[in-house]
Parts: structure tokens; sequence; C-alpha cells
């Protein structure tokens, strides 16, 4: 299965592009504008593989958490290239997505983005030999609710990642283990190995068939909070302004 996915949740544009869990290629590039650097990726990957979109059989987008522009963008692209060939689709969180890239280690894992105002989004995952699981729900809170949360799995070794590192959280430095600058973005392979076990599971419950729900118009940004816009003007009323 080939699988083209992206993500602009974040600081970066990326796409990845691979052979079922297999990567043949991946590009990123960190951008202020993503709606500009995002399709020419994805248009130099195809190229550079010798593929073209009718090639594809599966199109993956983060979702969510992240910046409400990003999110938009990275699903409206995948939306507009599944359009046309009525090629599959699957939305993934972009938090998940960056745990992914530590199947094999073992440990606590906690991506998380900004959320301003003090904020991150964030949630927990365990890692191990036989791949990450998920310990929280995505959310956004306090930097002092993500360590709170983190007590509640004790000895673990913790790998930070994202936005900010350990020095960010008033953590337990002994658990605290480095973490290789390439895995600290988002990674569109990881949302593309994600995908890949969503359509397998799903086609296993089909008999083989991937099943309705996973098309272009079902496709669609997860947001945690309200856009800033809407935080100020709500503010602005209750202020009598």
């Amino acid at each position: 299965m080939k699988i083209l996915a992206v993500d602009a949740c974040s600081k970066t544009a990326a796409a990845a592009l691979c052979e079922d869990r297999a990567l043949l290629g991946e590009f990123s590039v960190k951008t202020g504008t993503h709606s500009a650097a995002l399709l020419p990726l994805i248009e130099k990957l195809l190229e550079a593989s010798s593929l073209n979109v009718s090639d594809l059989d599966l199109l993956v987008s983060t979702v969510g958490p992240g910046s409400f522009t990003g999110v938009r963008i990275g699903v409206s692209t995948v939306k507009g290239l599944a359009f046309a060939g009525k090629t599959p689709c699957v939305g993934v969180s972009t938090l998940e997505a960056m745990a992914a890239q530590f199947a094999g280690l073992s440990g606590l894992v906690v991506p998380n983005l900004d959320a301003r105002r003090g904020l991150v989004y964030a949630a927990i995952f365990r890692s191990s030999e036989n791949g990450v699981v998920r310990l929280t729900e995505d959310g956004q809170i306090s930097s002092e609710e993500l360590v709170s949360a983190l007590g509640e799995y004790p000895g673990e070794p913790v790998y930070f990642t994202g936005d900010y590192g350990a020095e960010h959280f008033a953590f337990d430095a002994g658990r605290v283990r480095a973490v290789p600058e390439r895995l600290k973005a988002v990674s569109a392979y990881g949302a593309a190995v994600l995908g890949y076990e969503i359509i397998s599971a799903a086609r296993a419950q089909n008999e083989g068939d991937i099943p309705d729900g996973f098309s272009d118009a079902a496709l669609a940004p997860v947001y945690l909070k309200k856009s800033q816009a809407e935080q100020d003007r709500e503010e602005r009323l209750a202020a009598g302004k």
C-alpha cells in the first residue's frame, strides 16, 4: 500500500511517502507559510519517487491539536488530493504521530506543542519493543498538570519531545532521557504508520475491503480549544467592550 502522509500542525511542514510501514522518502521544512510550502513538498516528493497522486492507495493527515491555520491547511490539502481520485484518507492525532517515532525505546513519551497562554497540548504514551500505546487523551493543560499526570507512572524513563524539553517542566531530572533533535518535530512518517495501522485494522474487520468513513468528506480537523480570535472576542464581550 503506497501512502502519502502530511503534517502542517506545528512549526514545520512535512510530507512522507511509505510502502506500508517502510519509508520511501520524507521532506520537511520549518516555515511560517505552510500554505506555500506544503504542496510543493508533496510534488517534489512524488516526483523524486517517480509516482503520481493516482498511484497512491492512502492519504493521511495529522488533524490536531496544533496551529489552527496549520491544521486546516494540512487537512484541506489531503481532502483536495483525495477528492479527485476518490482515494481513502485517514486523520491522526498530531501528538500520537510524534510519539510513534519512539517505537522500540523503553519509557514514557510526552509529546507537547505550545498552546499559548502558559498551556501546552500534550499526552502521555508508553513505548516499548512492542510499539507505542496511549496512556492519556490529548489535552490542553498547564505544565503543572502535565507533571502531576506523570506522577501516576512512577519510576519509568521519560522522553519529552516537541516544543518544550524537560527543562521547561519541574520534573525529576533523574528520569528524563535525552531526545535526538531529529525526533523533536512532528513526524509525517509517524502519521503514515498510524494511518496504515488504522486502515489495516478497518480492512481486517471488513473482509479486506476499506469500509465507508475513510473519505475526504469525513476528514476533519480536531481542535481542543477555541481560536485566539474567538477567545479575544469572548473576553471583550465579558468586559462589556
